[in-house]
């Protein structure tokens, strides 16, 4: 079975099909295709953006299509940058300047104040109508400065409570084993069996 992965994140879309390898699907991410139409990310919650990505994708490809939409929430910071994590310093902005903006609005604070929190919604979208969320979620703080290489987005400076190292220290496989983003691929995997069967 085909299935559109409405990303165009390299990162996101390697994350989705390393945790989704063991089912009987082919994964293609939008920058398999050209001229491939945004969608606004306008909703208020990871839900409404995932299920209006997951629903206009489906319809233009005719396929099933899973979307993540997926952030940082910090405590501190009343869950910012949340729905605006990856374009918490400008639209267009890095990795590099939405990490190093939350570590300058973070300067002074102390890590026993630094919780955070990754969130990660999964929409399923049917070209017959059929829809489904999953949802995960990962605990941490923010560290003082980058470490690791790995990963993506915020992983360099999420350390994990229960591991000590960042997100961006972690092989794939033990990202997608603790990762918001791996909870929520379990189950939408087990959901996906139910269309694929």
């Amino acid at each position: 079975m085909e299935i559109i992965v409405a990303t165009k994140n390299r990162g996101k879309l390697r994350e989705i099909r390393s945790a989704l390898k063991g089912l009987q699907v082919h994964l293609h991410g939008l920058n398999d295709f050209e001229n491939v139409p945004d969608v606004d990310e306008d909703g208020g919650s990871f839900a409404e953006n995932g299920l209006k990505k997951a629903r206009f994708y489906s319809q233009f490809f005719g396929k099933l299509t899973i979307a993540d939409d997926s952030g940082l929430e910090v405590d501190v910071l009343g869950g910012t940058p949340g729905i605006y994590s990856a374009r918490y310093a400008g639209i267009r902005a890095s990795d590099q300047e939405n990490r190093n903006k939350l570590l300058k609005e973070l300067e002074g604070v102390p890590i026993s104040r630094r919780g955070a929190g990754f969130k990660c919604v999964m929409a399923m979208v049917s070209p017959d109508g059929r829809e489904a969320l999953t949802e995960g979620t990962c605990r941490g703080r923010i560290g003082f400065k980058e470490v690791g290489k790995k990963g993506f987005g915020y992983d360099p400076i999420f350390i994990l409570t229960r591991h000590g190292r960042t997100m961006a220290q972690l092989s794939l496989e033990e990202k997608n084993r603790i990762s918001h983003r791996g909870k929520a691929l379990r189950k939408l995997g087990k959901l996906l069996k139910t269309y694929t069967d």
